[in-house]
């Protein structure tokens, strides 16, 4: 029977700790039999994550003889990782294990090595952080995961949930996944990328900014057609001299921000209205219905559409 391990580390974070346990237990094959045997594996006897205490009845040791090795993040995704957790994951690749990281556990990973040259996905919270520790990365904060063969990673949270029935539908086929799914009410396949779950707040400036009197003018009229030489106007500046200021207090440009505020808006609206997409391209500032779904779709990851369906509030019921 396939062994799926699953490493418990200090401070771990609880449900990309039970995720892997909870879809690996939940497969059966067709004749009924368990698909998967899962174990939970720590340096030390008991563990302590944020909201309760863990008992491992398998050592490091373990991780080498299973077939497959999930590594959940940590709260504290920058802590140093153990050497003995370092040289057990190494010596569970070098025997041909598959491994496979959850959230922040790519920061784990990314420790060992195994990482390097091959490209990767974490949480979007942790993907800048992952990619300055770690240049040899190809970080990937787009995706829901990222398969390597041997080496697979994931994004925040209920992305591991996809992560391990993209394994189970490896192992045992659409079939089996499909089943394991439905027992976990989950779709087997979501769509778009894990863009679609960053939220996009207001782009920043900093604090005492000379832009911040333009920036909330800009706010307020990013449904107009705007142009950049109305916003130079309105700032009483040269196009060249607003595009210079505005990228050193802002770190892009006038027309960008301006882009990712007519998104932000779009995204509230198809929150909490039930306007049309071609009235909320007009109310975002877009020129037109096919521009705002273009722009939409390369900033957020999915359609408009598809965005309403997993963010849209549901009705009051009575």
């Amino acid at each position: 029977m396939h062994t799926v391990a699953v490493l418990a580390l200090d401070q771990v974070i609880a449900f990309d700790f039970v995720t892997p346990m909870e879809v690996f237990s939940l497969t059966r094959l067709p004749d009924g039999r368990p698909g998967y045997r899962v174990i939970v594996c720590a340096a030390t006897p008991e563990v302590e994550s944020a909201l309760f205490g863990i008992r491992a009845p398998y050592g490091l040791d373990a991780l080498e003889q299973a077939d497959t090795v999930i590594v959940p993040g940590t709260h504290e995704f920058t802590a140093p990782v153990p050497d003995e957790t370092v040289d057990a994951l190494r010596k569970a690749a070098a025997n041909g294990t598959r491994i496979a990281s959850i959230c922040a556990g790519a920061l784990v990973l990314a420790e060992t090595g195994l990482l390097d040259g091959l490209r990767a996905t974490t949480h979007w919270l942790a993907a800048d952080r992952l990619a300055e520790l770690h240049p040899d990365i190809d970080v990937d904060p787009n995706v829901l995961y990222v398969d390597n063969g041997q080496i697979l990673t994931s994004a925040g949270a209920a992305a591991g949930l996809d992560l391990c029935l993209h394994m189970v539908r490896r192992d045992y086929g659409s079939a089996v996944a499909a089943d394991t799914a439905r027992l976990a009410v989950v779709p087997l396949e979501r769509e778009g990328g894990q863009a679609q779950f960053i939220v996009h707040e207001k782009p920043p400036a900093p604090a005492g900014s000379t832009m911040e009197p333009l920036l909330r003018w800009m706010e307020d009229n990013c449904g107009r057609d705007l142009s950049l030489d109305d916003i130079a106007a309105k700032a009483g500046m040269s196009t060249r001299t607003l595009n210079r200021r505005f990228r050193e207090q802002t770190g892009t440009t006038p027309l960008q921000w301006l882009q990712r505020m007519r998104v932000r808006r779009a995204q509230y609206l198809l929150e909490s209205t039930t306007h049309s997409v071609e009235r909320i391209a007009v109310q975002a500032g877009f020129g037109s219905p096919t521009a705002f779904r273009d722009r939409f779709k390369r900033t957020v990851g999915v359609s408009p559409q598809a965005y309403r369906r997993s963010f849209r509030a549901p009705e009051p019921v009575g």
